[in-house]
């Protein structure tokens, strides 16, 4: 996959490192650069040697969400059956984590939220102010939101549109890290723990806690076997447990 203008990647260490490219425009979503983040996904997907992915900004700001002058020219940042940024309605296999710093707001705060972990510098900023604007927080605000904090705090955002900084959403428990300095350098810390282990338990592992909210007690352990059943039989669940007893670092290959 080639990059565009408005998305940047590059791969450390099995670590897939996904970069809005607007800084311009405080990095604002385009329909560009939602192909752009989708077209990175699919390429987490595909190559094996990649474990984990993160998403950022570049300049200092994450996302200030959508583009209001592509939305004026009729521009949808979306990507047909991903949604807002290519990533709101659809999500990969393998994690992915946003590293936010300066501004998640609208959009923005929705990519973020949209991620399975989120690492931000403590100075950052997250908001849904669609309705200040005469618009709703639909491309996933107002759905997950109050699933990802408590549910007035949520709806005090919604209607308010106000902002809450790093410290409020991290004691929310919205955000999993806080960084002094660039979010990414703490995002690619929490990546390579990520990366360390077995690269089929954590596919796994998130699918049942991304999907499970919604299965019923009665049918909750028949289809978390759907999830888990090839981890036990797999290669590296024995490379797993030889490591542990010869006291040594897995060498694990994702079969």
């Amino acid at each position: 996959m080639s990059d565009s203008e408005e998305v940047q990647t590059r791969v450390e260490d099995g670590v897939l490192i996904v970069t809005i490219n607007r800084p311009e425009a405080k990095n604002a979503m385009n329909q560009a650069a939602a192909q752009g983040i989708a077209a990175a996904m699919d390429r987490l997907e595909s190559e094996s040697e990649l474990r984990v992915a993160i998403l950022t900004g570049a300049g200092g700001t994450f996302c200030s969400g959508m583009d209001l002058k592509g939305f004026l020219r009729g521009e949808r940042p979306t990507v047909e059956g991903r949604g807002f940024g290519g990533i709101t309605q659809w999500s990969p296999k393998k994690p992915l984590i946003a590293a936010v710093d300066g501004y998640a707001l609208a959009g923005g705060m929705e990519l973020a939220m949209a991620c399975d972990l989120i690492v931000a510098n403590r100075g950052a900023k997250f908001g849904i102010p669609e309705a200040k604007r005469g618009l709703a927080a639909g491309a996933g605000g107002l759905i997950r939101l109050p699933r990802q904090i408590p549910s007035r705090i949520a709806m005090e955002l919604a209607l308010t549109g106000d902002f809450i900084d790093a410290e409020r959403a991290y004691a929310l428990g919205f955000i999993n890290d806080l960084t002094d300095g660039p979010a990414i350098e703490g995002a690619k810390a929490l990546a390579r723990r990520i990366a360390d282990n077995g690269p089929l338990a954590v596919i796994a592992s998130k699918g049942v806690i991304r999907d499970s909210g919604t299965w019923s007690d009665e049918e909750m352990w028949d289809k978390q076997q759907g999830y888990i059943a090839n981890v036990f039989s797999s290669a590296d669940a024995r490379e797993g447990a030889l490591a542990f007893a010869e006291k040594r670092k897995p060498n694990w290959t994702g079969a």
